[in-house]
């Protein structure tokens, strides 16, 4: 008798213990959580190998948008003889975008770039070298 009363404890008590931990666990997850970063610049890494720097906004979204945008580009000597990476302002291009939107499928993963890194370096000198465009959208 004893037996048969635990066991339809258990048959209305499990799935109520389970409801509530399927609950919590909805708000939970790491996709739940929208990202936030304590430095003033992040690298976006694309799934096509592309990476940019620069301000993320609404990191979480479907489009999150990246402002004040670098990226790097390889160059060959005349020579041949080496390559050599640089940091490339992103807005100089013919149609002169000085923001992006990104579509979050493309997105691989998104870092924060420490303070001093050398990407944080080389956009510090790039903004004390010329002045910037007004940012407008």
């Amino acid at each position: 008798m004893k037996q048969e009363m635990v066991r339809w404890r258990c048959f209305f008590i499990l799935p109520f213990v389970f409801a509530i931990l399927i609950i919590q666990g909805c708000g939970s997850g790491p996709g739940s959580q929208k990202p936030s970063f304590q430095t003033e610049y992040q690298a976006v890494f694309l799934g096509n190998g592309q990476v940019f720097f620069g301000k993320i906004e609404n990191a979480g979204g479907a489009h999150p948008l990246l402002r004040d945008v670098y990226y790097i580009s390889r160059q060959q000597r005349p020579d041949g003889k080496e390559v050599k990476s640089i940091l490339i302002k992103r807005g100089n291009e013919w149609h002169g975008p000085d923001y992006m939107y990104i579509n979050k499928q493309h997105i691989v993963i998104i870092e924060p770039v420490a303070p001093n890194s050398r990407v944080a370096q080389l956009i510090k000198e790039a903004h004390n070298q010329k002045p910037q465009p007004s940012q407008q959208q």
